[in-house]
Protein backbone atom coordinates (compact mmCIF):
# COMPACT_ATOMS: atom_id res chain seq x y z
CA UNK A 1 0.00 0.00 0.00
CA UNK A 2 1.44 3.36 -0.99
CA UNK A 3 1.73 6.26 1.47
CA UNK A 4 2.40 9.63 -0.15
CA UNK A 5 4.72 12.21 1.39
CA UNK A 6 4.21 15.86 0.46
CA UNK A 7 6.30 18.77 1.76
CA UNK A 8 4.60 19.44 5.09
CA UNK A 9 3.18 15.93 5.63
CA UNK A 10 3.21 15.08 9.34
CA UNK A 11 1.45 11.75 9.59
CA UNK A 12 2.92 9.77 6.70
CA UNK A 13 5.04 7.70 9.08
CA UNK A 14 2.03 7.01 11.29
CA UNK A 15 -0.04 5.95 8.27
CA UNK A 16 2.73 3.59 7.16
CA UNK A 17 2.82 2.15 10.69
CA UNK A 18 -0.93 1.58 10.56
CA UNK A 19 -0.52 -0.35 7.32
CA UNK A 20 2.20 -2.52 8.85
CA UNK A 21 0.22 -3.19 12.05
CA UNK A 22 -2.70 -4.31 9.88
CA UNK A 23 -0.40 -6.80 8.16
CA UNK A 24 0.36 -4.92 4.95
CA UNK A 25 3.49 -3.60 3.29
CA UNK A 26 3.89 0.18 3.24
CA UNK A 27 5.54 1.68 0.16
CA UNK A 28 6.64 5.28 0.54
CA UNK A 29 5.65 7.49 -2.41
CA UNK A 30 7.09 10.96 -3.08
CA UNK A 31 4.93 13.87 -4.23
CA UNK A 32 7.22 14.81 -7.13
CA UNK A 33 7.43 11.26 -8.54
CA UNK A 34 4.40 10.26 -10.64
CA UNK A 35 5.20 6.54 -10.40
CA UNK A 36 3.06 4.41 -8.06
CA UNK A 37 5.40 1.40 -8.22
CA UNK A 38 2.62 -1.14 -8.53
CA UNK A 39 0.85 -0.44 -5.22
CA UNK A 40 -2.69 -1.78 -4.83
CA UNK A 41 -3.98 1.15 -2.74
CA UNK A 42 -2.87 4.64 -1.71
CA UNK A 43 -3.12 6.71 1.46
CA UNK A 44 -2.85 10.50 1.42
CA UNK A 45 -1.80 11.34 4.98
CA UNK A 46 -2.49 14.22 7.31
CA UNK A 47 -0.34 17.30 7.74
CA UNK A 48 0.04 20.65 6.04
CA UNK A 49 1.01 19.89 2.45
CA UNK A 50 2.90 22.80 0.90
CA UNK A 51 2.23 24.75 4.09
CA UNK A 52 -1.52 24.93 3.32
CA UNK A 53 -0.78 27.98 1.18
CA UNK A 54 -3.79 29.30 -0.78
CA UNK A 55 -6.08 26.65 0.76
CA UNK A 56 -5.45 23.36 2.48
CA UNK A 57 -4.67 20.84 -0.28
CA UNK A 58 -4.96 23.39 -3.09
CA UNK A 59 -1.33 23.07 -4.21
CA UNK A 60 -0.92 19.37 -3.43
CA UNK A 61 -3.65 18.49 -5.93
CA UNK A 62 -1.23 19.55 -8.71
CA UNK A 63 1.64 17.33 -7.50
CA UNK A 64 2.87 14.90 -10.18
CA UNK A 65 1.90 11.90 -8.05
CA UNK A 66 -1.67 13.22 -7.79
CA UNK A 67 -2.11 13.18 -11.55
CA UNK A 68 -1.34 9.45 -11.53
CA UNK A 69 -3.47 8.80 -8.45
CA UNK A 70 -6.46 10.65 -9.92
CA UNK A 71 -6.37 8.57 -13.09
CA UNK A 72 -5.91 5.32 -11.15
CA UNK A 73 -8.70 6.20 -8.70
CA UNK A 74 -11.13 6.69 -11.56
CA UNK A 75 -10.19 3.17 -12.67
CA UNK A 76 -10.91 1.76 -9.20
CA UNK A 77 -7.69 2.17 -7.20
CA UNK A 78 -8.55 2.33 -3.48
CA UNK A 79 -7.55 5.74 -2.07
CA UNK A 80 -7.90 6.94 1.51
CA UNK A 81 -7.37 10.62 2.31
CA UNK A 82 -6.88 11.41 5.99
CA UNK A 83 -7.40 15.01 7.21
CA UNK A 84 -5.14 16.96 4.81
CA UNK A 85 -5.53 14.00 2.45
CA UNK A 86 -9.31 14.49 2.58
CA UNK A 87 -8.78 18.16 1.69
CA UNK A 88 -6.56 17.15 -1.23
CA UNK A 89 -9.17 14.71 -2.55
CA UNK A 90 -11.80 17.44 -2.53
CA UNK A 91 -9.46 19.91 -4.22
CA UNK A 92 -8.69 17.27 -6.87
CA UNK A 93 -12.44 16.71 -7.41
CA UNK A 94 -12.14 13.06 -6.50
CA UNK A 95 -14.66 13.77 -3.74
CA UNK A 96 -17.44 16.37 -3.72
CA UNK A 97 -17.63 19.36 -1.41
CA UNK A 98 -14.87 21.18 0.44
CA UNK A 99 -13.21 21.46 3.85
CA UNK A 100 -13.28 24.97 5.28
CA UNK A 101 -12.14 26.75 8.43
CA UNK A 102 -13.60 25.26 11.60
CA UNK A 103 -16.84 27.02 12.42
CA UNK A 104 -15.53 28.15 15.83
CA UNK A 105 -12.26 29.36 14.19
CA UNK A 106 -10.08 27.32 16.56
CA UNK A 107 -7.78 24.38 15.91
CA UNK A 108 -9.42 21.32 17.44
CA UNK A 109 -7.34 18.46 18.89
CA UNK A 110 -9.17 15.79 20.88
CA UNK A 111 -10.35 12.20 20.93
CA UNK A 112 -13.61 12.10 18.99
CA UNK A 113 -16.46 9.61 18.87
CA UNK A 114 -17.94 8.87 15.47
CA UNK A 115 -20.40 6.38 14.06
CA UNK A 116 -19.84 4.21 10.99
CA UNK A 117 -22.74 5.02 8.69
CA UNK A 118 -21.79 2.93 5.65
CA UNK A 119 -20.16 -0.49 5.73
CA UNK A 120 -18.60 -0.49 2.27
CA UNK A 121 -16.54 -3.24 0.59
CA UNK A 122 -13.25 -1.32 0.36
CA UNK A 123 -12.44 0.82 3.41
CA UNK A 124 -15.02 -0.08 6.10
CA UNK A 125 -15.80 -3.78 5.71
CA UNK A 126 -14.11 -4.54 9.06
CA UNK A 127 -16.77 -2.53 10.91
CA UNK A 128 -20.40 -3.21 11.69
CA UNK A 129 -23.30 -0.96 10.75
CA UNK A 130 -23.69 1.96 13.20
CA UNK A 131 -20.56 0.92 15.11
CA UNK A 132 -19.28 3.71 17.35
CA UNK A 133 -15.54 4.24 17.32
CA UNK A 134 -13.10 6.57 19.10
CA UNK A 135 -10.46 8.25 16.94
CA UNK A 136 -8.39 11.43 17.43
CA UNK A 137 -9.27 14.54 15.46
CA UNK A 138 -6.82 17.43 14.91
CA UNK A 139 -7.65 20.11 12.38
CA UNK A 140 -8.15 23.79 11.80
CA UNK A 141 -9.94 23.42 8.46
CA UNK A 142 -12.10 20.39 9.02
CA UNK A 143 -15.57 21.80 8.45
CA UNK A 144 -17.13 19.81 5.60
CA UNK A 145 -19.43 21.88 3.40
CA UNK A 146 -21.35 21.21 0.19
CA UNK A 147 -24.46 22.50 -1.53
CA UNK A 148 -27.79 20.99 -0.54
CA UNK A 149 -28.07 18.89 -3.71
CA UNK A 150 -24.68 17.28 -3.02
CA UNK A 151 -25.56 16.63 0.61
CA UNK A 152 -28.85 15.03 -0.42
CA UNK A 153 -27.01 12.78 -2.91
CA UNK A 154 -24.41 11.74 -0.35
CA UNK A 155 -27.13 10.78 2.10
CA UNK A 156 -29.33 9.02 -0.45
CA UNK A 157 -26.47 7.03 -2.00
CA UNK A 158 -24.91 5.89 1.27
CA UNK A 159 -21.76 7.93 0.70
CA UNK A 160 -21.64 9.33 4.23
CA UNK A 161 -19.14 6.86 5.64
CA UNK A 162 -18.91 8.20 9.20
CA UNK A 163 -20.62 10.87 11.27
CA UNK A 164 -19.52 12.72 14.40
CA UNK A 165 -21.43 11.88 17.57
CA UNK A 166 -21.26 13.30 21.10
CA UNK A 167 -20.34 16.67 19.68
CA UNK A 168 -19.28 18.07 16.32
CA UNK A 169 -15.64 19.26 16.56
CA UNK A 170 -15.63 21.59 13.56
CA UNK A 171 -19.17 22.39 12.44
CA UNK A 172 -19.28 19.99 9.48
CA UNK A 173 -22.68 19.93 7.79
CA UNK A 174 -24.76 16.86 8.68
CA UNK A 175 -22.03 16.04 11.26
CA UNK A 176 -20.04 14.47 8.41
CA UNK A 177 -16.69 12.98 9.42
CA UNK A 178 -16.02 10.87 6.30
CA UNK A 179 -17.46 10.43 2.82
CA UNK A 180 -16.80 8.28 -0.23
CA UNK A 181 -17.16 8.66 -3.96
CA UNK A 182 -20.07 6.94 -5.68
CA UNK A 183 -18.14 3.69 -6.21
CA UNK A 184 -16.69 3.54 -2.69
CA UNK A 185 -13.04 3.15 -3.64
CA UNK A 186 -12.16 6.73 -2.65
CA UNK A 187 -12.77 7.79 0.97
CA UNK A 188 -11.90 11.00 2.78
CA UNK A 189 -11.92 11.08 6.57
CA UNK A 190 -11.15 14.06 8.79
CA UNK A 191 -10.31 12.20 12.04
CA UNK A 192 -7.04 10.25 12.16
CA UNK A 193 -7.42 6.44 12.17
CA UNK A 194 -3.62 6.05 12.04
CA UNK A 195 -3.49 7.51 15.57
CA UNK A 196 -5.83 4.82 16.90
CA UNK A 197 -4.04 1.60 15.99
CA UNK A 198 -2.19 0.85 19.23
CA UNK A 199 -3.32 1.39 22.83
CA UNK A 200 0.19 2.53 23.72
CA UNK A 201 -0.13 5.61 21.50
CA UNK A 202 -3.86 6.17 20.99
CA UNK A 203 -7.22 6.14 22.76
CA UNK A 204 -8.27 2.90 21.07
CA UNK A 205 -7.43 0.51 18.24
CA UNK A 206 -10.61 1.44 16.39
CA UNK A 207 -8.74 3.08 13.52
CA UNK A 208 -7.05 -0.17 12.58
CA UNK A 209 -10.27 -1.28 10.90
CA UNK A 210 -9.73 1.09 7.98
CA UNK A 211 -6.39 -0.53 7.22
CA UNK A 212 -7.53 -4.12 7.70
CA UNK A 213 -10.62 -3.41 5.58
CA UNK A 214 -8.68 -2.49 2.45
CA UNK A 215 -6.24 -5.37 2.92
CA UNK A 216 -9.17 -7.80 3.15
CA UNK A 217 -10.73 -6.23 0.09
CA UNK A 218 -7.50 -6.59 -1.87
CA UNK A 219 -7.18 -10.19 -0.70
CA UNK A 220 -10.72 -10.94 -1.91
CA UNK A 221 -12.14 -11.70 1.55
CA UNK A 222 -15.97 -11.39 1.44
CA UNK A 223 -17.32 -8.38 3.32
CA UNK A 224 -19.43 -10.49 5.70
CA UNK A 225 -16.20 -12.13 6.94
CA UNK A 226 -14.56 -8.79 7.61
CA UNK A 227 -16.56 -7.36 10.52
CA UNK A 228 -14.03 -8.07 13.27
CA UNK A 229 -13.36 -4.79 15.08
Amino acid sequence: MGVVTFPGSLDDGDAARGVRLAGGDAVRLWHADPELYGVDAVILPGGFSYGDYLRAGAIARFAPVMETIALAARDGLPVLGICNGFQILCEAHLLPGALTRNQHLHFRNRDQWMRIEAVQPVWTNAFTDSQEILIPVKNGEGCYVADQHTLDELEANGQVVARYINGNPNGSLHDIAAISNSTGNVVGIMPHPEHAVDLLTGPSVDGLGFFTSVLKFLAGVPADQGATT
